[in-house]
């Protein structure tokens, strides 16, 4: 009898993960694009009828307390305030075409010239040494200043392939200073990877590249959807916190249960249909217990400071899953504040440790700057020992090199000029 309930228990189990996966794309997708995920389900069963909520306004779907918390002025700007601009490729580039990557004109012109020749997918493809000539510029300036956009956003940009993309964008990872020759090799041998599967650094490198934007520009090759956020989160008129799910987006869904024909092809299709109304309460309840817990581990943001460390491992932990499957649980999923609307993925910071965010590192390293000697600026070395003493992390030089850069801080000799010509 045991054997036999186990045996019923592990094809329950099966049927469950089945009937999971096949909900997959309504529970990972994003809110407007909801309809579209179920559209499939839908169309193959007579017995659903779906109404909309997509057609009404989405400014009359915001709670008011959201919008008058809102920081702009006018009714036009504190409903701009609560979606998010989608700045064009160009747009972000030409943002960062200026000092102190590219501190004069000639080096402006080129970066200008690199932008305008990016391909589909962002690599470089114009004409270099035509360029030189109508511009008398030697050729190796002109590469040595291409190769500054191994700093630019996003990563990987204006590189001439993939090879040179991965390693514009391996010197902005977090890779060990050990592992980091290994990744060289592999990269300029691609095609050959698996014959350094036995180095002792091989896992390393591999989790490393799979982090890699490929191609460069993947985030800007497709428009972005309206974005409709899952929750809102605001204070209510007793001044506390408050979590609410965006039901007015979520479709109404219909079930024809008096069909008036008894047959099998009926009881599978009202079966499905029921699971298709369980996926969405599935949805619901996640995405809502997850903004009960970002309240309580950034409830700081939510009253004007700053996102706090938060690992996925932590919401992983709570939820009893892997840190993967909270993170596709989240992906595509947006919040609306009082502060805008933000991904729910921005509010877990990529953190050094359990303890120390890279914004809390980044703030301290700009005021190591203020206070520095203008006669003997702290070099990157001098600034990574200050941190690690301060932070009691292990980090790389490299690291606080990118940071500069995204900071836009010129390095130590770059800054003494600076200060000598009091230009800051």
């Amino acid at each position: 009898m045991a054997a036999l309930r186990q045996t019923q228990s592990v094809e329950n189990k099966h049927k469950l993960s089945s009937t999971l996966r096949n909900w997959l794309p309504i529970l990972h997708s994003s809110l407007s694009d909801l309809g579209e995920a179920m559209s499939p389900f839908v169309e193959a069963n007579p017995l659903i009828e779906v109404k909309s909520g997509y057609e009404e306004d989405f400014e009359k779907k915001i709670p008011r307390k959201i919008i008058s918390r809102a920081v702009s002025n006018s009714r036009t700007e504190q409903i701009e305030a609560l979606t998010i601009a989608h700045k064009s490729l160009y747009d972000v580039l030409d943002e960062q075409l200026e000092a102190p990557l590219f501190p004069t004109p000639i080096s402006q012109k080129i970066a200008q010239y690199v932008v305008a020749n990016l391909d589909e997918l962002g690599y470089y493809e114009g004409d270099t040494e035509e360029f030189c000539q109508k511009n008398a510029i030697e050729v190796d300036f002109f590469e040595k200043t291409r190769l500054r956009f191994a700093h630019i956003e996003p990563l990987g940009i204006g590189a001439k392939d993939l090879a040179e993309s991965f390693l514009f964008q391996l010197d902005n990872s977090e890779i060990s200073d050990t592992a980091y020759p290994l990744a060289v090799a592999i990269i300029n041998d691609m095609q050959n990877i698996h014959s350094y599967s036995s180095h002792e650094h091989f896992s390393e490198v591999m989790h490393t590249l799979s982090t890699f934007k490929n191609p460069p520009n993947i985030e800007y090759q497709e428009e972005s959807a309206q974005i409709v956020p899952d929750l809102m989160i605001y204070f209510n008129d007793e001044n506390q916190i408050e979590v609410k799910l965006n039901d007015a987006y979520y479709p109404n869904i219909t079930i024809d249960a008096d069909y008036g024909v008894e047959h099998d092809f009926v009881k599978e299709k009202i079966k499905e249909a029921k699971s298709l109304v369980d996926a969405l309460d599935m949805r619901k309840a996640t995405l809502y217990k997850v903004g009960l817990m970002i309240v309580e581990y950034q409830y700081d943001f939510f009253t004007g400071g700053q996102i706090m460390p938060l690992t996925l491992k932590t919401l992983a932990d709570e939820f009893g899953h892997n840190p993967s499957t909270i993170s596709r649980a989240i992906a595509n999923k947006y919040i609306a504040c009082d502060r805008g609307v933000l991904a729910m993925k921005e509010f877990f910071t990529t953190a050094i440790d359990e303890d120390v965010s890279n914004a809390a590192i980044k703030e301290f390293l700009v005021g190591l700057i203020k206070e520095e000697s203008r006669e003997k600026p702290l070099s990157d070395m001098k600034l990574l020992d200050l941190i690690q003493e301060k932070f009691k992390v292990k980090m790389v030089r490299r690291t606080i090199a990118k940071y500069r850069k995204q900071l836009n801080i010129a390095g130590s000799s770059e800054r003494k000029k600076l200060y000598k010509l009091g230009l800051t």
